[in-house]
């Protein structure tokens, strides 16, 4: 297992597969493997953070020199000469003409037999033999052909080879014969965490913005958040847009392209600048005028591919890394890129792609230019969000007045999940004259940004908005009321928001489209007011208008309704349909936030195996869209899920993932804790835990989540918790027979007359259907029974709840439940728990047997994205940490 303080190096975080994958073969004592990836993908750190592991072992090393690749034999030499002394008697008179530096001859394979010999002898003076050659595509063949050679003999012998090569044709013929593995990018969330070590105070959109550029390169990454400045770690100065001048990834990407032919070099400019160009539009341009060649053609990215600097496919060239687009394009004079600009908009223009071709355009132009201007703005129309935030800040950068298309760019620059581009141009439009309409809405969509990291600000942001477009902008006043409702929930504390409603509810009347909205908004008032009953009749009417709604910024709040009045399922519904609206529309942005209101509906609903499955998807949604905030939420309530049935080790690594940036996810981690502590038999912490949750002051948490905890509560309290008649009340409007079965529960866990328990407990289970609710209800009924001495009785229910809870993997609650059970006089075995779920045993199993994550997933019928949630589960509980290792503690078991 891998020693956590050795992989502390920025550039490993999210690598301890890799790392295991050598020291698997370190543990083999025997073979070879080769890390393939390309530059700035961390490979020599790999080699450092194994032979950071091989204590014993005498470890030698011949890194690449491109200098000497032409120099055969020179790098056995410089791996093999600090143990030239152990070389053994015989006739290896080849062998020492290499080391000399002399010509061998054609003696190939008695230097290669040499090498062996010599080898042999090192471990059997010195041990184990670990030989990094690090860039092995830089070694001098001849050397390369007789380390291979001496792996290949050494057969059960402990010498081990560790190299590397850069991910290429070339690359990968270098590695044949041996085992490789990928060195693919960072994911989101490993990307994140290592600027977050180079750049500790780095605001959150700077952060995705690096993470953006960098595209998962540790080396690029590193790089570009060691060099920030201040004003731009904080967000108050453009973001670079290329590598530093002296990077030295930069420096070898650079003399990579150099060394390629001129008319390849053309080509990688073309597929380089922004917008880039389909590979089908880049088979359109002519060959640059140098060659002499009557057509041009795709041919010449051959070198490139060769190369490993880039991957031709149907829909373009992806560059390897990413950055290196960046590098070709910000190096090329002006004059190349705006040629190539003009290239690609007569192409794309001559191909029917107006607005690619417009952007193009766009690049290049002087301003003003008003008629590309509105040419930009009219194309953008119907474009995704994405295109259309670019295509309308050029408009801006064009137009005499930028104010109304920066507000467009600001708002599709958010949809499209683009923070990091949405939040420079709303400052611009702070400090531009603009008409008053316009900078209203620009700071609707500032508060709409900071809603959770802020709630009170941002509700009194919203608020302000809404008074000022009442009178002029109806559905911008109510775009601005329905995420004021929102922060308001967030923030405890209603404000104007009541009286506000009140009057867009009033200036309604028969306008057509806005009747969702306005009774969402009405629905809102009247909750905060008090009026619940007249609540609950208004967000009805939400969730029978949303079957005609196709507006998912519509349709999130109606789901959410949906779980205010207790209906969860239709909720669930809603909010499935509300992404699905926006993944089709490109509207990033909101893929998270439907998602959050689906995992809340399943959770509520009971459904805890959907709601995890949702809310996995959600936290890689919301990374993707660069909403952090929501990961966090997302993170935060897995680990409710997982602390739900009793899963610690699972509870606590995802607690400590929700980074916590918002008291949300804070208040959500507590409720896992505290969920750990009922489970765990400390009652009293949980109480404490869960009061603080119900007893937040304005300005913090979520009014749905004060009442959620609210059974927990009562559970880890009994008689002694606090008042909780408006729960009472709540799931009594509801009519719900899952919400009025938990009401039940409370009553009997809160009555200190046992008969009357008996009711109440007998009214829950009626209502309850059958899951983990009417589990833990059979558990607490049994547990009462017992104390009351009614001991037959109790068995049937603590019998019951342990059955349901061991269907449900809730280990832990089964244990509970077979010990008041043993109590009440029951002679069940004691329990032998694994530490692995039932749905884990069968993952893992499958995983031993050597399948994919997917197929696995095709087996089980599950997602990919849970699949791989669980395996991670298990190699933590099983303290392994690759699929080799699990498999064979499965066989040694």
């Amino acid at each position: 297992m891998v020693d956590a303080r050795v992989v502390q190096e920025p550039v490993l975080f999210g690598r301890s597969e890799l790392v295991d994958s050598g020291l698997s073969v370190l543990s083999a004592e025997g073979g070879g493997l080769v890390y393939l990836g390309s530059p700035g993908a961390g490979r020599s750190s790999l080699l450092r953070a194994v032979a950071g592991q091989a204590a014993g072992w005498t470890v030698l090393a011949a890194p690449g020199l491109s200098d000497e690749v032409d120099l055969p034999y020179s790098g056995v030499q410089r791996l093999l000469d600090p143990v030239l002394a152990d070389l053994p008697g015989g006739r290896h008179d080849g062998f020492v003409r290499v080391m000399e530096g002399r010509d061998p001859g054609d003696c190939r394979l008695q230097i290669g037999m040499s090498v062996v010999a010599l080898l042999r002898a090192v471990v059997a003076r010195r041990g184990p033999v670990l030989c990094l050659v690090d860039d092995a595509d830089l070694l001098d063949f001849p050397s390369w052909q007789l380390i291979k050679l001496a792996i290949r003999r050494l057969g059960g012998i402990p010498v081990v080879l560790l190299a590397t090569a850069v991910d290429s044709p070339a690359g990968r013929e270098v590695a044949s014969g041996l085992p490789a593995r990928a060195v693919g990018p960072l994911d989101e969330r490993a990307a994140h965490a290592l600027i977050r070590r180079v750049a500790p105070d780095v605001a959150d959109e700077v952060a995705i913005g690096l993470v953006e550029l960098g595209a998962g390169n540790p080396g690029a990454l590193v790089e570009l958040g060691e060099r920030l400045t201040a004003q731009q770690r904080r967000g108050f100065a453009p973001l670079p847009e290329s590598l530093p001048p002296d990077s030295a990834l930069g420096h070898r990407l650079r003399a990579a392209v150099a060394a390629l032919p001129a008319p390849t070099r053309a080509m990688l400019l073309l597929a380089a600048a922004p917008p880039q160009a389909g590979l089908a539009d880049l088979a359109c341009a002519p060959p640059p005028p140098t060659t002499g060649r009557a057509v041009g053609g795709l041919g010449d990215l051959e070198p490139a591919e060769r190369a490993g600097l880039v991957e031709v496919f149907e829909a373009g060239v992806r560059f390897r890394p990413p950055v290196l687009r960046t590098v070709i394009y910000q190096d090329a004079p002006i004059g190349r890129r705006r040629q190539a600009h003009l290239m690609l908009a007569g192409i794309l223009a001559a191909r029917g792609r107006r607005l690619p071709a417009l952007l193009h355009r766009a690049a290049v132009a002087a301003a003003p230019d008003d008629v590309l201007a509105r040419d930009l703005v009219e194309a953008a129309a119907g474009a995704a969000p994405a295109e259309a935030a670019l295509a309308l800040r050029y408009a801006a950068e064009l137009a005499a007045d930028p104010a109304v298309p920066l507000l467009g760019a600001a708002r599709s620059a958010w949809a499209a999940g683009r923070p990091q581009d949405a939040v420079p141009l709303l400052r611009r439009i702070a400090r531009t004259v603009a008409p008053a309409g316009v900078r209203a809405r620009a700071r609707s969509l500032v508060a709409e940004l900071s809603l959770r990291g802020a709630p009170l600000s941002a509700r009194d942001m919203l608020l302000d908005v809404a008074a000022e477009l009442l009178p002029t902008d109806f559905p911008g006043a109510l775009d601005a009321l329905l995420l004021a409702g929102e922060a308001c929930g967030r923030a405890g504390d209603p404000g104007r928001f009541t009286a506000l409603a009140r009057e867009a509810e009033a200036r309604a009347g028969t306008a057509s489209g806005n009747d969702l909205a306005v009774q969402q908004i009405a629905g809102l008032a009247d909750l905060m007011s008090g009026a619940d009953d007249a609540a609950f009749t208004h967000f009805r009417a939400v969730l029978q208008l949303a079957a005609g709604v196709d507006d998912p910024k519509l349709l999130i709040p109606a789901a959410m309704a949906g779980v205010l009045i207790g209906q969860d399922r239709r909720g669930a519904e809603i909010a499935g349909r509300a992404a699905a609206l926006a993944r089709a529309a490109g509207v990033h942005a909101l893929v998270p936030a439907a998602l959050e209101a689906a995992a809340y509906a399943q959770l509520a609903a009971g459904n805890y195996a959907a709601a995890t499955d949702t809310a996995l998807d959600g936290a890689a949604a919301a990374r993707r869209a660069a909403r952090l905030d929501l990961a966090d939420t997302h993170v935060a309530l897995l680990a409710v899920l997982a602390a739900l049935v009793g899963d610690r080790p699972t509870t606590e690594r995802r607690a400590t993932d929700a980074t916590a940036r918002h008291d949300e996810a804070r208040d959500l981690t507590d409720w896992a804790y505290a969920l750990l502590d009922l489970v765990e038999g400390r009652p009293a912490d949980a109480a404490t835990r869960l009061a603080a949750i119900v007893a937040a002051p304005a300005g913090r948490g979520s009014a749905i989540l004060r009442v959620a905890v609210i059974p927990h509560l009562v559970e880890a309290a009994g008689s002694a918790a606090p008042p909780v008649d408006a729960f009472d009340a709540w799931a009594g409007r509801t009519g719900e027979p899952s919400w009025l079965a938990l009401r039940a529960r409370c009553r009997a866990l809160r009555t200190t007359d046992g008969d009357a328990a008996d009711d109440h407990f007998r009214e829950a289970l009626r209502r309850h259907h059958h899951g983990f609710a009417r589990a833990h209800t059979e558990l607490l009924y049994g547990s009462h029974l017992r104390r009351r001495r009614r001991h037959l009785e109790a068995r049937d229910h603590l019998r019951q709840a342990a059955e349901t809870f061991h269907r449900l993997d809730a280990a832990p609650w089964a244990v509970q439940a077979t010990r008041e059970l043993r109590a009440a006089g029951d002679r069940v075995p004691a329990m032998t728990t694994s530490p692995l779920t039932a749905q884990q045993e069968r993952i893992a199993g499958l995983v031993a047997d050597g399948a994919t994550n997917r197929e696995v997933a095709q087996q089980l019928h599950l997602s990919p994205r849970t699949v791989d949630h669980h395996l991670r589960n298990v190699f933590a509980r099983l303290g392994v940490r690759s699929r080799t290792e699990l498999a064979r503690l499965l066989a040694a078991g």
